[in-house]
């Protein structure tokens, strides 16, 4: 089956459904998503979206935030215009239907997180991505000229050069997978967008869904897009420590490596780190103590994990009133009894998780990347806001300003594109056959997850990197002989991809050679002022 859109946007989260309401009044806009539409990144955002909402607050002090955060890494300009922009996107949320908690005054419900001067975090109790999520997909599919296709996964993204050799290097749209048909058809579209979200689940402990498998990170370096500052891997410091047991009051299994984040805003209301002992550790770590930037928090868990071989640390917030608390985080609290803690009645147990990916894509502000017809928005891509190291709530901020200022691109320059006189040929499946060793897709996706926890985790080292780089050859060789010669299947995509994205972060790592963010190498522990410079990889 072959389909023609104006737009293909590839992912469902905040930044690709902002993106196609901005358009449809205009376009045809498709939206293609590997799961239900609902299940994104996005839905599991609990913290909120940082803006400056507050007469005690201003600008200048969220972009120093940011830029501190960043480690020297940050693309000033952009802060500065995703920042001024963030009250102004706010109240577009809102006047969508978004509904953030307020205070008896009605003013928002300012909450404060790790590395921001002031609360400055607008939420939607604990709850922020479903809010945002629910809101958009009403919207969306509100709109006649946005068509939605759930369950189809983007193999490989369509290219001129390819189908005719000499041709100009653009994106004419994706190949993709149809799970419920078991079919693959071609989109073809005057723009191409990926919206697909990060890449956790490369890693064996992430707070992210099952579907932030890097999907669009790895199409667009398979076709020849730049990438960016792949090396710095945001971990989460407080994720509910689960080693693969019982959620107590449901009485059902938790498979290993399947955690729930526990949001910084905990910390942000008076948490406090300790160590099994029951004795705090972060007053002698830093003058923000739990509200230090997260590379701090989480390396300062991690050292004290590794020295007393403990395998978790403790967050407190047990001396706040019980009725604070279960207000302001009612996910939370309901989601901790599941597995028998209560946050109110005493410390819960918690480790950092791969949680957010600061390096993608390069593109442009307005999501332009290197490759002609292919944009990227949200965390799929890397504009420079986030440097080596991403400031809490910034990062649904982006994913809305980028929806906003790719909008405003493609209005301008879809209407003068030509239109290439090329006859797009369907998927061809060549020789291969249904698969009867599904084994080796978890066994291999097993084995990456891991040795990328052990070996490019939190704490690295040019020996640990070089044995994850060796490793990851030999199954990127292993991967590439089992796609050519069997069908398709989601299983399969996903590992091929996450494959990829592990090969750039361990890439990206290898090249920088000092600490800097959230990249920490024991054989150069200095942050060195000549390296302050960007990682750029291509194909």
């Amino acid at each position: 089956m072959k389909i023609k859109t104006d737009i293909l946007i590839i992912g469902s989260g905040i930044a690709g459904l902002s993106l196609a309401v901005k358009l449809a009044d205009q376009f045809e806009v498709t939206i293609i998503t590997k799961r239900e539409a609902v299940e994104t990144n996005t839905w599991y955002a609990q913290g909120g979206i940082a803006a400056v909402l507050s007469s005690v607050d201003n600008f200048n002090s969220h972009v120093q935030d940011t830029l501190t955060a960043g480690a020297g890494l940050c693309r000033p300009q952009v802060v500065e215009k995703i920042v001024r922009d963030a009250p102004r996107l706010i109240e577009e949320l809102v006047s969508w239907g978004v509904q953030f908690s307020r205070q008896s005054n009605n003013q928002y419900d300012l909450g404060r997180e790790g590395g921001h001067s002031q609360r400055r975090v607008v939420h939607a109790g604990d709850m922020t991505g479903n809010e945002l999520e629910r809101v958009l997909l009403d919207k969306v599919k509100s709109l006649q000229k946005i068509h939605l296709f759930e369950f189809h996964s983007a193999i490989d993204l369509i290219l001129a050069d390819k189908i005719r050799p000499g041709e100009e290097k653009k994106c004419l749209g994706a190949y993709v997978y149809d799970k419920n048909r078991d079919e693959i058809h071609t989109f073809e579209a005057k723009a191409t967008v990926i919206a697909t979200g990060g890449a956790g689940k490369v890693y064996l402990y992430t707070s992210n869904p099952d579907v932030a498998t890097g999907d669009g990170m790895a199409m667009a370096f398979r076709a020849g897009a730049r990438m960016m500052n792949m090396e710095f891997v945001q971990f989460h410091p407080t994720c509910l420590y689960n080693p693969g047991g019982w959620a107590l009051a449901a009485n059902r299994p938790i498979p290993e490596g399947k955690t729930f984040l526990i949001s910084e805003a905990v910390r942000g209301e008076g948490g406090i780190l300790k160590r099994t002992d029951n004795t705090p550790f972060m007053e002698k770590v830093h003058p923000l103590k739990e509200l230090a930037p997260r590379d701090i928090v989480a390396r300062a868990i991690d050292f004290e994990m590794k020295r007393r071989g403990d395998r978790y640390v403790l967050l407190d917030i047990s001396h706040k009133d019980p009725a604070f608390v279960r207000q302001r985080f009612p996910n939370i609290d309901a989601t901790c009894k599941l597995y028998g803690f209560d946050l109110t009645s005493g410390p819960i147990p918690v480790v950092p998780a791969a949680h957010y990916f600061c390096g993608g894509i390069e593109t442009s502000l307005e999501g332009r990347t290197s490759l002609e017809g292919l944009y990227a928005i949200g965390e799929a891509a890397s504009t420079g806001l986030h440097g080596a190291n991403r400031l809490a709530s910034n990062s649904l901020l982006e994913a809305v300003a980028m929806g906003d200022y790719a909008a405003k691109e493609l209005k301008n320059k879809l209407p003068r594109m030509k239109q290439m006189d090329l006859a797009i040929p369907d998927w061809d499946p060549g020789s291969a056959v249904s698969t009867d060793e599904a084994v080796v897709i978890t066994q291999n996706w097993d084995e990456i997850r891991r040795f990328m926890w052990n070996y490019v985790g939190i704490v690295r080292s040019n020996k640990r990197l070089k044995r994850a780089q060796t490793r990851i050859k030999l199954l990127k060789e292993e991967i590439k002989d089992y796609y050519w010669n069997f069908k398709i299947s989601s299983d399969l995509l996903e590992l091929r991809n996450i494959a990829q994205v592990a090969e750039l972060v361990i890439e990206s790592a290898l090249k920088r050679q000092e600490s800097r963010g959230l990249h920490y190498n024991l054989d150069y522990p200095e942050t060195v002022e000549s390296e302050k410079k960007e990682t750029l990889l291509v194909s």
